[in-house]
């Protein structure tokens, strides 16, 4: 691995499935940012590109649904910003790891209710609520990543093999496909939204196992010592 690679992947630990290629694209461009831009440029700017998801959901309803064409551009937006803001910091040796944790979780927080409240602005009435599920249940996926930091000290932002990136490729595919089948958006909404439920029921099963292995081994270090 290159001194770039590891300068930039030293934080966390990755097991979705578009890594290598990701961490070697994002290796490529930190060498090539100019000095100019910054670690919190970046994050405004990925900021930007979920508020321009939403916005064009809510063009979508009265322009029509071939704007949702250019979410890819938005996600893309997205992408580069959230996906390099912390990793050119670690690049430049200025990293600031607590000041980004909080600020990227916020951040992300609020690009995830904008891009439901386009979706629950696009939808029929009666598949208003899948929205609302929706953004309930990635919440409480963000919720679990950090307790999950909390307990076991490793920070993951990935479920298996999907990640960040993975996401927002199928939700791209997805807007797009409302173009060609109007009303798919719809249905994969509430697909998805179960796919997050069972994956939230999954990971806080895992969580919990993890908690009590640690109460274990602190009450054996509490017992050991006295």
């Amino acid at each position: 691995m290159s001194e770039t690679k590891k300068a930039i992947s030293q934080d966390r630990k990755r097991t979705n499935i578009l890594h290598d290629q990701e961490l070697a694209l994002i290796a490529y461009l930190v060498e090539r940012m100019p000095r100019w831009v910054t670690s919190n440029m970046l994050t405004s700017l990925g900021l930007c590109g979920n508020l321009l998801v939403a916005l064009l959901m809510c063009l979508a309803t009265v322009w029509g649904s071939w704007l949702l064409l250019f979410t890819p551009i938005a996600f893309f937006i997205n992408w580069f910003g959230d996906s390099l803001d912390g990793r050119l910091a670690y690049y430049r040796k200025k990293p600031r790891k607590w000041f980004g944790f909080c600020l990227d979780i916020v951040v992300d927080w609020i690009g995830i209710v904008a891009i439901g409240l386009g979706y629950y602005a696009y939808v029929q009435p009666e598949w208003k609520v899948v929205g609302f599920i929706f953004v309930v249940l990635y919440g409480a996926e963000m919720i679990i990543s950090q307790l999950r930091y909390k307990v076991t000290d490793k920070y993951s932002i990935d479920s298996g093999i999907l990640g960040p990136t993975e996401v927002r490729i199928i939700l791209a595919l997805l807007f797009c496909s409302e173009f060609f089948f109007p009303g798919s958006m719809q249905w994969f909404g509430l697909v998805i939204s179960v796919i997050l439920l069972f994956s939230f029921i999954s990971d806080f099963r895992k969580l919990l196992a993890a908690a009590d292995e640690r109460d274990i081994a602190l009450r054996r270090e509490q017992q050991a010592s006295n």
